[in-house]
């Protein structure tokens, strides 16, 4: 059974830097999609970023200069590195599978406040 598994979450003071994980376990696929996304109450989910298995990375234009999406094609695995993390970044981060399958991880809790 495939299964996406977000970890790194936290509680980081403005200005601050945090790493996600996000592992694809259960199965091994020659070419795969993977993506971020958050969500708060107040608002439906929204994307962040993405990445393929060959490097084709896509970000929103809300996070392109602050946030860094690499993967380690070998262990199926995507990063979301976030830098100069504000309030507004408060949210929960999902990591999604995309291709070939879609599958959601549970989400890892982000909070930005001193």
């Amino acid at each position: 059974q495939v299964q996406v598994v977000e970890s790194g979450g936290g509680l980081v003071q403005p200005g601050g830097s945090l790493r996600l994980t996000c592992e694809i376990s259960g199965k091994v696929f020659d070419v795969w999609r993977m993506a971020w996304y958050r969500q708060t109450p107040a608002k439906q989910r929204e994307f962040v970023g993405s990445i393929t298995n060959s490097g084709g990375i896509i970000y929103d234009d809300s996070v392109r200069d602050r946030f860094t999406i690499f993967g380690d094609n070998g262990k199926q695995t995507a990063y979301l590195e976030m830098t100069s993390l504000r309030p507004v970044d408060t949210a929960v981060y999902y990591c999604k599978l995309e291709y070939p399958y879609e599958r959601w991880g549970q989400g890892t809790q982000v909070t930005v406040s001193s």
